[in-house]
């Protein structure tokens, strides 16, 4: 069915890695927003480009037309559009639906969760650009995920090298998606793809291929600055710029060491108006998850202008920047590795056990509960009347319960009670 259950531990450990990415977003000073799981057919299409056989589309029972969300950025849109939101900074964290082809092991389900940080608004070029790209080295540095890399492109650079091989402007973004297969196929396929699906003439292609096999850093960029063709192009022009003032504000973020200009990078969204980007893994030496490289990016985004134009009635522009990190796939990684390693994850935060060494003690133990439970303290017990001690005490080492406040006749008496820490079975009385 292409989703799947998640054990306690599972989402034990996907909670952390959720909690560690909300925390990045929320140091960055955005607020949370929700949408609705359902929108209406029409919202969504057309935005996705060939992606859009993808959506799962439903019919209600009056016959409206309706669709289960694809992502979190064309119903932002939606919001910023229909609220006549002008300037936002914002996160989502929620489920999306696609009706693709499932690969469990790399991470590929129907439904999963999309981590998404956007900037709306108009404002100094590049700056909040930059900003996404941060974000994206800081979560992907804390997870410790191993090597990585950002590959940063421009919509406008890719549009301009098009139009210099002699594209029809009709064909760009057919191109284009034809392009975003190069990290998966050689590009003598995706020279045949170009020619024998999409139309373009074997002469076009060829000039394409010079240009998307590059990558580099400012160097490149300059040097493609300089390319007589591309300098005649407006578009490409203006993307370049953009680019090489990017690359000032990376290397003021101290981060160009983990981000490559590369113009194969095209990203098959049709929305994408400006800089775009992925995160990829890289290939670990001694590694101990089976395929790492086969996860693909874990982290993707960028620059999308026209979008909320196309849901106010009269089409006005909001600028947008986002990136969505692909959480499913980190978490695949993270729970190979954890599996390999052998370790165990805790599956609940509880902080102590209440015990008893003696029978006839609930009510003692009922009302200590208690009383650590209304303190905010997490605290569990077990549900028997008389358990035996060893077995509250092998449950907590089972369970990763760090302590056990025991409370006996003597403790009773005294009017104290013996906390124990699991692992070293010191204990106090208090």
């Amino acid at each position: 069915q292409g989703t799947r259950d998640h054990p306690p531990a599972s989402v034990a450990l996907r909670d952390r890695l959720l909690a560690a990415v909300v925390a990045c977003f929320k140091r960055h000073g955005a607020a949370a927003i929700d949408t609705p799981v359902l929108e209406l057919r029409e919202t969504l299409t057309g935005k996705y480009g060939e992606d859009a056989k993808l959506i799962y589309e439903l019919q209600d029972q009056g016959g409206e037309l309706l669709a289960l969300r694809y992502d979190l950025t064309v119903p932002f849109a939606r919001y910023l559009a229909m609220n006549k939101v002008t300037r936002m900074k914002r996160y989502h964290v929620a489920k999306v639906y696609r009706r693709d082809n499932p690969a469990t092991t790399r991470g590929r389900y129907r439904e999963f969760y999309q981590c998404d940080f956007d900037i709306a608004g108009q404002f100094d070029p590049m700056i909040p650009d930059a900003e996404c790209l941060k974000i994206v080295h800081e979560i992907l540095s804390e997870l410790q995920l191993g090597d990585f890399l950002v590959k940063v492109n421009d919509r406008r650079i890719l549009n301009g090298v098009f139009a210099a091989c002699g594209v029809p402007e009709s064909q760009f973004l057919a191109a284009c998606s034809t392009v975003d297969k190069l990290e998966k196929m050689p590009w003598e396929d995706v020279k045949k793809e170009m020619v024998g699906e999409k139309g373009l003439s074997p002469e076009a292609a060829d000039r394409i291929g010079e240009y998307v096999r590059l990558h580099g850093g400012l160097d490149l960029i300059e040097r493609l600055l300089q390319d007589p063709k591309l300098s005649q192009n407006q578009l490409a022009k203006e993307g370049l710029g953009d680019m090489k003032l990017l690359f000032e504000y990376l290397t003021l973020f101290g981060i160009t060491g983990k981000i490559s200009f590369d113009l194969s990078l095209a990203r098959g969204l049709d929305y994408y108006t400006g800089v775009i980007f992925e995160a990829v893994l890289l290939q670990q030496e001694n590694d101990h998850v089976e395929e790492p490289a086969s996860v693909g990016s874990v982290a993707g985004g960028g620059r999308y202008d026209g979008l909320v134009g196309m849901f106010d009635p009269k089409g006005r522009k909001v600028p947008c920047v986002g990136v969505s990190i692909g959480i499913e796939r980190i978490f695949s990684i993270l729970e190979q590795r954890v599996k390999a390693s052998g370790q165990k994850v805790r599956t609940t935060e509880t902080q102590v056990l209440v015990a008893t060494p003696q029978k006839h003690l609930l009510a003692a133990r009922l009302k200590l509960i208690s009383e650590l439970w209304d303190a905010g303290i997490k605290a569990e017990m077990l549900y028997k009347k008389d358990p035996k001690l060893l077995k509250q005490l092998q449950y907590c080492e089972d369970t990763g319960i760090p302590l056990a406040a025991i409370v006996g006749e003597q403790e009773l008496t005294d009017g104290v009670v013996k906390l124990r820490d699991v692992a070293t079975r010191e204990e106090v009385r208090m």
